[in-house]
């Protein structure tokens, strides 16, 4: 029997989807099942309509994207397709995911388990209690498989080669710091896995030879590349990009340290910089500060203080680096003095050239913070951000996303009663 797989590639999924549909081809029992992208419910429904066999309809998203996701769902076939949902809500909130009217929720990372699931229903088998798979039983309670295991990053693909479906290549997994806020070392467990150079450099490579550009990197902490712990191992970071250097063609440009990964302040120096400014294109680099708040910082678990920001600042301004450094507005308990402290910070790191990446604090699901309630942006801190926007001191979707906090509230407050078994 041969399953025809559909990717329903739209938004916040589309590079899980890319690498779960690539695990696939890591494996002899799929490797040869037809993957189909669709941006649309209107496209999964003609690539439902068109297969001739059991149909896997393969969904990821963040839980700022669940509710879109819900009504996109709500608007393509049932029948003949199993409609599955990955990521890391899926991973927080089975109950609510499944209750929305998904067949089946993957918990935890996703390449092992869907490649599991995929063989089961070419196979014939139902899926239902494969390695990391959630579920609702015949009396609607939720029932779950075996954990999957974290296998190392190596053992499956980090973007689609098959279909030339680039996205950033993933280089570290997990975090060490567990910050209260994010959803990463909760999904994927506070210690770090690297993918090896030579991995990294095969996929360059091949990436190159269906004409790659440019290479981007994800990683929670960008210069924590190759370190078991919170040390810097800056041979293990230069040997990585001197090997994709290697492998790009003329005008081909790497970027490390930026969008969608960042560094964290205390890991800049100058021996940092100069190995960036050797091997990367990018002059610039997104420094997680959060707060000017100690205390803000303390209880959110960041593993540094408000001096680290600073000279990370300054030393980014000194070898030629502009600081974009991220921080995040509204945290459970912010006070004005907490406020006061942010904003002084603010003005001090863009007087020396840093611009600030403003954020609002989400509730996300599978964090400690998931339960609390985000602490209204006072107008003295908005009109802090809007006199720094007006002189391009500032940007970011704070003002969206505080609107999102309040969505993601709602949402808590409207899921069902989980009942585990």
């Amino acid at each position: 029997m041969t399953a025809t797989v559909i990717a329903h590639a739209a938004r916040s999924g589309i590079a899980a989807l890319n690498v779960v549909t690539a695990a696939l081809d890591a494996d002899p029992r799929t490797r040869a099942l037809p993957v189909v992208f669709a941006k649309s419910a209107r496209e999964v429904a003609a690539a439902i309509a068109a297969a001739s066999g059991p149909v896997v309809v393969a969904h990821s998203f963040y839980s700022t994207d669940f509710a879109r996701a819900a009504a996109e769902l709500a608007a393509m076939p049932r029948e003949r397709a199993l409609h599955v949902a990955g990521g890391v809500h899926a991973t927080a909130e089975p109950s609510a995911t499944l209750a929305a009217g998904f067949d089946l929720a993957v918990i935890g990372e996703g390449e092992h388990a869907f490649v599991e699931l995929c063989a089961a229903v070419a196979g014939g088998r139902d899926p239902r209690g494969g390695p990391g798979t959630a579920w609702r039983d015949r009396d609607g309670a939720l029932a779950r498989g075996p954990a999957a295991p974290r296998r190392p990053l190596d053992d499956f693909p980090a973007a689609n080669l098959r279909h030339g479906r680039w996205n950033p290549l993933e280089i570290t997994r997990g975090c060490v710091y567990a910050c209260s806020f994010c959803q990463t070392p909760f999904m994927f467990k506070a210690r770090f896995r690297h993918r090896s150079v030579a991995d990294v450099r095969a996929h360059v490579r091949a990436m190159v030879a269906g004409g790659l550009r440019y290479v981007r990197y994800v990683s929670p902490t960008s210069l924590s590349y190759g370190s078991p712990d919170t040390g810097v191992n800056l041979p293990a970071v230069e040997a990585l990009l001197a090997a994709v250097r290697a492998e790009l063609p003329p005008g081909g440009k790497q970027y490390f340290g930026t969008f969608p990964s960042e560094v964290r302040p205390e890991h800049v120096s100058a021996e940092a910089l100069a190995l960036i400014a050797r091997h990367a294109d990018n002059r610039s680099l997104v420094i997680g500060g959060q707060s000017g708040s100690e205390r803000l910082l303390a209880a959110t678990h960041r593993g540094h203080d408000v001096a680290a920001i600073e000279r990370a600042v300054a030393l980014c301004g000194e070898a030629g680096f502009r600081a974009d450094v991220d921080f995040l507005f509204g945290l459970p308990g912010e006070d004005d003095v907490d406020r006061a402290h942010t904003i002084a910070l603010a003005e001090r790191i863009t007087a020396l050239g840093a611009r600030i990446h403003a954020h609002a604090f989400m509730p996300l699901p599978g964090t400690p913070l998931a339960g609390a309630a985000p602490t209204a942006i006072a107008p003295a801190l908005a009109d802090a951000v809007a006199r720094l926007e007006s002189r391009g001191a500032a940007y970011g979707q704070w003002r969206a996303q505080a609107q999102l906090a309040d969505d993601l509230v709602q949402l808590r407050a409207r899921r069902p009663r989980r009942v585990d078994v």
